[in-house]
Formats: C-alpha cells, sequence, structure tokens
C-alpha cells in the first residue's frame, strides 16, 4: 500500500471515529424533560403568536416574554401590539408594554436589580427606531436607549443588528452587536452609565473573532460567555475582552441562558439545517455547567428528523427556580415549556 492511499485510510478512519464518538457522547446524555402540551400562554383577543427568539427568567415565578406581533417583521407596522410579555409559571400575562417602540426584538436580559433590557436588532430608519439597545423598569419605563435610532453602523454609539445583551454585578453592560455572519461580529462594553468603555471582536473564526455573536451572558465568576453562532461553539472571556476558552460540546448557539448555580442552558436551533451547519449534531436544549463545561441533559428537537431550511424550535431558552425550561421559537412560532419527569422533578427552590 503505498503512502497516499494508507494517509487516506488514516483521516477516513479517524473521521469516522470522531463522527461516532460524538454520535456516542450525544446519545448518552439523558432527557429528563417533558413538553406541556399545546399553548401554555393563551393570547388575548384572537392574538397569533409570530416568531420569538428570546425569553428570560424575571424571578419570583415569572418570565418575560417577547414575540415579533404575529409574523417575523417590522412591529412597528401593528403599533397597538406590545411585544413584551410578562407571565407566570401558568402562562397568564400578568402585563405588557412596548407597542410602537420596537422594530424586531431578539435577546433579553435581566440584570440584578430587576431592570428588563432587550436588544432591538433591525431598523426603521424612516420612523427612527431600532438597532438599540434598551433597558426598562419592571414596569415597563423606559430607563436608558443604547446606539442610535434607526440608524446601522459600527461606531461607538451605534449598532447594526445588534442581537442580545448582558449585564455584569458592577453594573457594566455588553451588547453582542451585529446579526449575520459578515456583520459588525464585536463586543462592545459600557459602564452603567450608558458610556463606552471598550470593544473586541472581528470577522472572523480565530479565537476571538466571531461569525454572529448571536448570544451573551455571565456567570457568576464573572466570565462572559458569547455564543458564536456561524463558528459553531461558544466563547469564553474575561470582562476585559481576553479569551479565555472555547466550547463546542453545547452545537451550534441560538440563545444562551445561565442560573444562579451556574447551570448553562444553550439553545441550539441551527445545527444540520444547511452546508456548513454544524452537521452530525442534534439540534435542541443543551444543560450543563458554566463552570466545568460538562454537558449532563438534552431536550431534543421534536422536528429533528425533518431537516427544516434555517432553524427548527428554540433559539432563546430560560430557565425557573423550579426546574422548567422555556424554548422561543421562531420557525414554530410559539413559547414552549419543557417540565421535569417524575423523579427528576425538585421541590421549589427559593433564597
Amino acid at each position: 500500500m503505498n503512502k497516499s492511499r494508507k494517509m487516506c485510510k488514516m483521516l477516513l478512519a479517524a473521521t469516522a471515529l470522531t463522527a461516532a464518538f460524538t454520535a456516542t457522547s450525544q446519545a448518552q446524555v439523558m432527557n429528563p424533560y417533558e413538553p406541556i402540551q399545546g399553548e401554555w400562554i393563551e393570547l388575548p383577543n384572537g392574538r397569533q403568536w409570530g416568531a420569538t427568539s428570546t425569553v428570560y427568567y424575571a424571578g419570583d415565578d415569572k418570565i418575560w416574554v417577547a414575540e415579533r406581533c404575529g409574523g417575523n417583521g417590522n412591529c412597528l407596522d401593528t403599533p397597538d401590539i406590545d411585544p413584551i410579555m410578562l407571565v407566570d409559571q401558568d402562562g397568564t400575562i400578568l402585563k405588557s408594554f412596548g407597542k410602537n417602540m420596537i422594530v424586531w426584538p431578539h435577546g433579553m436580559h435581566v440584570d440584578p436589580d430587576g431592570n428588563l433590557w432587550l436588544a432591538d436588532a433591525r431598523g426603521d430608519a424612516e420612523r427612527g427606531k431600532g438597532h438599540q439597545v434598551h433597558k426598562f423598569s419592571p414596569d415597563g419605563e423606559l430607563l436608558m436607549s443604547l446606539g442610535t435610532a434607526g440608524v446601522a453602523g459600527q461606531d461607538q454609539y451605534i449598532f447594526d443588528q445588534p442581537c442580545d445583551v448582558a449585564v455584569a454585578a458592577n453594573g457594566d453592560i455588553f451588547v453582542a452587536d451585529g446579526h449575520g455572519s459578515g456583520g459588525n461580529n464585536r463586543i462592545v462594553k459600557y459602564n452603567s452609565k450608558g458610556e463606552y468603555l471598550m470593544e473586541w471582536g472581528t470577522t472572523g473564526s480565530e479565537r476571538g473573532e466571531f461569525r454572529e455573536p448571536h448570544a451573551i451572558a455571565i456567570n457568576s465568576e464573572g466570565k462572559i460567555f458569547v455564543g458564536d453562532r456561524y463558528n459553531n461553539r461558544v466563547q469564553i472571556f474575561d470582562q476585559d475582552g481576553n479569551h479565555l476558552d472555547y466550547w463546542t460540546q453545547y452545537g451550534r448557539p441560538s440563545g444562551i441562558y445561565i442560573d444562579k448555580n451556574d447551570t448553562m442552558y444553550v439553545a441550539d436551533s441551527e445545527s444540520n439545517t444547511g452546508f456548513q451547519r454544524n452537521p452530525g449534531w442534534e439540534r435542541g436544549i443543551r444543560i450543563g455547567s458554566s463552570l466545568t463545561g460538562w454537558v449532563t441533559a438534552f431536550i431534543p428537537d421534536p422536528n429533528n428528523g425533518m431537516e427544516p431550511r434555517y432553524t427548527s424550535v428554540a433559539e432563546g431558552v430560560t430557565a425557573d427556580e423550579d426546574g422548567n425550561v422555556y424554548g422561543a421559537e421562531v420557525l414554530q412560532r410559539r413559547m414552549r415549556k419543557y417540565t421535569p419527569k417524575g423523579y427528576f422533578a425538585r421541590p421549589p427552590q427559593r433564597n
């Protein structure tokens, strides 16, 4: 056997072994959850669900939800609909706000003071709205806006389709800016007053580079976790932008949520949906530790065998203190709730 043929066989064997290891690793992670059947949030007055990519636990058994006003376009075209809702665990809507303020709600975050932050990932230049990150009080009062309303670009106070936002314990604000592989591909840092501090990242696939920073979260150690979606990885940084590590075991990340116990929930809505989109990986919600990186549970996409064109099931994800997991779905246009099965259910955990 000549050397080139031998090398080719060795490469094929290594590829097959890697694929088998990946499949085995995924299969061995259990799914301790079951979905609530049907819609568990009843929208008022015959209103229909639009695409939703974001959901966030508000504390006290309540969940923030944002949907795109019955469709997947410009919410300003339906000025009587509030895209942001607060619901309880039973799906009762407790309050809503945001009508005629948001173009295309994308990512959300609840800061240590209970304020809600929302990334508006599209713009309407004619009506002067969008391409911003907004801070709301728990009652829906607008407290701060970052970015220049309706203007897309790349500057200290100009975003282009910001995807998500996270706030550190000291009040510093981190914006994941750039939707699409050719976008701004950066993380922008501000202080608690909204004053520009620094930024990092550029387009690419090397460490510290991004191809769509689609999600961002912070754990108890203060580490920044960025869902680098087109690069099929979660990148980890300190708060000065120094690259610490990257993880691929959470799939192709669309959404990241880290709870107070450092459990990390990562929504993978795009693996196996097209060319170079993480082939060989199942879509779904992976759950593990933001401290160790180990994946301990996996909620599979029930539509996984259909291989949709671009996305399926949860893009956004959160969890409450009773162990329920919530997925925000763009393609299916719904908010899905998963509850722990049988003996995996745990009693309520309260402070």
